[in-house]
């Protein structure tokens, strides 16, 4: 009987997200190594940043630059998949680093992934009482309020990084100038149950139905983050330690 993918999930809170760009470049190499990193799901918030992925246009941010300026709000461009993404307090981001093969699949076997890590999302949704819509041709979750979790995953050599935004209880009236998808812009869980809604709800969730959605097993679950990363620095990829978990 083969073995389910063994999981090891990690809460980082809060991260720069310059940092955290550093830091996803080394999971990502860890995992690609000859008995390196197994499948490292990392659980984090950025703030104050919206992402533009390769299907992404500065059409899509409905902001001036001197908007974005007055609103402290940084535009970056990073080589992941999917559109353009708004990042604020009170959305929980949830990256996966790992072989496709350590996680049960082939090795070009993207689509199968990309459908599975949707899925995980739209089950954490649904599990938070919050209707989970999702629309053929159209990554990520949506529900009432537009797009409650997005999708930005890179794949390089068999090897995934980054992954899905869920927006727990996040503004929604600034981020509405934000089209992240042909669909409209995002929403928000809280605002679809019209309630307070804790991220810490979320995460939990969100843990659960991924693992769940690639039948894995949660080998170690520890606050802060993976590896040897002093002082927002990582070290150079080529020094890294080789580990699993």
């Amino acid at each position: 009987m083969k073995k389910p993918p063994r999981l090891s999930v990690w809460l980082a809170g809060q991260i720069d997200f310059e940092v955290y760009l550093k830091l996803a470049e080394r999971l990502a190499w860890e995992a690609s190594e000859p008995e390196g990193r197994g499948p490292t799901l990392l659980i984090c918030e950025h703030a104050d940043v919206i992402t533009m992925g390769r299907l992404a246009s500065r059409r899509d941010v409905q902001l001036t630059d001197e908007e974005l300026t007055r609103m402290g709000v940084r535009l970056r461009f990073v080589g992941r998949g999917g559109g353009a993404v708004p990042h604020t307090a009170g959305q929980v981001a949830a990256c996966l680093f790992a072989r496709l093969t350590d996680l049960g699949l082939g090795e070009q076997d993207v689509a199968a992934y990309v459908d599975r890590f949707e899925g995980g999302l739209a089950a954490a949704v649904a599990a938070m009482k919050c209707r989970a819509r999702r629309i053929s041709g159209v990554p990520g979750v949506f529900g009432g309020s537009g797009q409650l979790a997005a999708l930005g995953i890179a794949v390089r050599r068999g090897v995934v990084s980054h992954g899905g935004y869920v927006n727990v209880s996040t503004p929604t009236a600034v981020y509405r100038k934000v089209q992240t998808t042909a669909e409209g812009g995002m929403g928000s869980i809280e605002a679809d149950r019209r309630r307070r809604t804790a991220p810490t709800e979320a995460r939990s969730l969100i843990v659960q139905q991924l693992a769940a959605a690639f039948n894995a097993e949660v080998v170690s679950l520890q606050s802060g983050i993976p590896g040897e990363f002093a002082g927002g620095r990582p070290h150079s990829p080529h020094a890294a330690r080789r580990h699993v978990g």
